[in-house]
């Protein structure tokens, strides 16, 4: 992260922060030249750092492909984005919009996490 050159790098740090502390099992990890949340040791959660004018991140069950029927996640947030059965996208364009949804964005990760992994 040190390393990170990116307009929202004060929003890509607040996040981090908000969603390492959501729940316990969560851990970090780089994973497609960028930060990653695991859960149970499985991929989950990935920043996309490009474009550089927004912070997206993209919500998936791993990183092989797995069988959708039967899948199904309730996004009562409404932040989630769908761009496939299984996978999601959340996109913030600034430090206010963090501010803003990332306590609903917390919650949506950790119910994520918790469905995606049984």
């Amino acid at each position: 992260m040190q390393e990170l050159e990116h307009a929202r790098k004060d929003e890509v740090e607040s996040l981090r922060t908000a969603i390492l502390a959501a729940h316990p099992g969560i851990a970090e990890r780089i994973k497609w030249n960028a930060p990653s949340f695991c859960f149970k040791g499985d991929d989950r959660v990935t920043f996309k750092l490009k474009p550089k004018d927004c912070v997206q991140l993209i919500f998936h069950r791993g990183a092989k492909v797995k069988a959708t029927q039967g899948f199904s996640f309730e996004d009562t947030s409404g932040l989630l984005q769908w761009a496939a059965p299984d996978r999601a996208i959340v996109t913030l364009r600034d430090l206010a919009e963090v501010k803003a949804k990332k306590k609903a964005l917390c919650q949506v990760v950790v119910q994520w996490m918790e469905a995606t992994s049984q």
